[in-house]
């Protein structure tokens, strides 16, 4: 039965709710509520869903499950390498309630763990150790296991090799070329050659090495980048050329950016991805094969990385995507792509956001903009890197660990490797009060709310400037 909306108690309560939503439109820029339980509020309006009663009501229904991570990288190496720095800084982003670690392993041509692999191929003359001696690995996983965090070691370098390395002295038949001859590209480290990843020694090499670490020491899994793939200006040398004249009766074109030849070698790489994820679950069954690309048209276009049939094929169990732009304009855009979305109804999925670096600092009010927008589109967060999270911000250290602990109040845990928790819900952007009707993905069915309308995207450089 539908009520006449004269009836006074229908025409009070229609009121009502126009005053209420009034009051949440004008609330947060009056700053009399934070404008997360907005969202909450909103949301819940959205979806017929009860709407929390106060701001404590709000966070107690935020999602349980949320990817809340964080790179270290060599540059935090003073931290990792001092034991008891290492083990406050776990205990600091335990009690911020982060959920997991990327700490580097394979960098610069190096393990930053004793690794046998290495020292047995005569590849590295030294044991990397903390100051007190002892394993750095080893002991950071250990720590994080005893504070209820998820390490994930990362092989961050991939198949880049610094020029003047034992890797790329040693092998130089091992490199692959650009259809010049050049050896080198300028990359986020600087000048780098590309170790080929067509040939099996390569392959071998890289499988040791990521086997040797989920072996030595039970790691939760292994996290690839955007380096473990190749620059599409490369692949002319004269093992990957007679590889494809065999396979296809064809010279390389000579165009590197030929539709039919950049299938080739992303196929090729995405083979190999495919057997190195099967024999790191085989070594270490309920590993985690994460991976951290960048957004998909630059990844495959220009990194031969094809990173959606990764997720499609079941070769990574969870994504980052780094998007690490300076301002949420062209940030927000990538979190509604549809390969994004799509890997979300798979696959644990979040937005790499950059907290700044040495030359340029990230506010903390613009991290707080781009994890609340990533938790809008049901999307994690995960910042690039440790030292810059709130250590080299424009505001005092303090202030900015402040914003962590508003953002990340509540403990969340994270999905692993075929976990069961249910998938964050994806939110329209916070000027919608009612979004329009939702679309469904194929693959599983689920609904996703469509993105808002948004500016073509900005076209993005090749390579960044490398870190000092």
């Amino acid at each position: 039965m539908i009520p006449r909306l004269n009836h006074p108690f229908t025409l009070g309560t229609v009121r009502w709710r126009r005053i209420t939503m009034a009051a949440l439109l004008l609330a947060p820029g009056l700053g009399v509520l934070p404008a997360e339980w907005f969202s909450a509020a909103v949301s819940a309006r959205a979806q017929g869903e009860p709407q929390p009663s106060s701001p404590a009501s709000a966070a107690a229904a935020r999602p349980r499950t949320e990817l809340r991570g964080v790179w270290l990288t060599a540059n935090d190496m003073p931290v990792l390498r001092d034991r008891e720095r290492m083990q406050q800084m776990v205990a600091q982003l335990a009690r911020l309630n982060f959920n997991t670690l990327y700490p580097v392993v394979w960098n610069g041509g190096i393990t930053y763990y004793p690794s046998e692999v290495m020292q047995g191929r005569g590849l590295q003359d030294f044991t990397f150790r903390g100051l007190q001696g002892q394993d750095v690995i080893g002991e950071l996983i250990a720590e994080g296991r005893r504070q209820g965090l998820v390490v994930i070691p990362w092989f961050e370098f991939g198949f880049m090799a610094p020029p003047g390395s034992e890797l790329a002295r040693r092998h130089s038949a091992w490199l692959t070329s650009k259809q010049d001859g050049t050896l080198t590209s300028i990359s986020a480290a600087g000048e780098v050659k590309w170790l080929n990843p067509f040939r099996p020694e390569v392959q071998q090499l890289i499988t040791d090495l990521v086997l040797e670490v989920v072996g030595k020491y039970g790691a939760d899994g292994i996290q690839f980048d955007d380096h473990t793939t190749l620059p599409r200006e490369f692949g002319y040398d004269s093992f990957t050329v007679a590889l494809y004249r065999r396979e296809t009766g064809r010279n390389p074109p000579a165009n590197p950016a030929d539709p039919a030849w950049v299938k080739w070698r992303a196929d090729k790489i995405t083979a190999f991805m495919d057997r190195l994820s099967k024999a790191v679950r085989a070594r270490r069954p309920g590993a985690i094969v994460s991976i951290s690309p960048n957004y998909y048209d630059f990844a495959y276009k220009l990194q031969l990385q094809d990173w959606r049939a990764w997720v499609r094929q079941g070769i990574a169990d969870e994504l980052l995507v780094q998007i690490y732009r300076p301002d949420l304009e062209s940030f927000t855009p990538h979190m509604w792509r549809p390969e994004v979305q799509e890997a979300r109804q798979r696959i644990p999925t979040a937005m790499a956001i950059l907290s700044g670096q040495r030359n340029r600092s990230t506010p903390a009010q613009l991290l707080q903009q781009k994890v609340m927008a990533s938790r809008q589109a049901g999307l994690g967060v995960a910042f690039f890197y440790l030292e810059s999270l709130w250590n080299l911000g424009p505001e005092p250290a303090e202030h900015r660990q402040a914003t962590l602990a508003g953002l990340f109040s509540a403990p969340a845990a994270r999905l692993g490797a075929g976990g069961s928790a249910a998938l964050l819900p994806a939110t329209p952007a916070t000027d919608q009060l009612l979004p329009p009707a939702s679309s469904t993905l194929p693959q599983l069915g689920l609904p996703v709310a469509p993105p808002p309308t948004t500016a073509p995207l900005k076209p993005w450089p090749e390579s960044l400037p490398p870190i000092p």
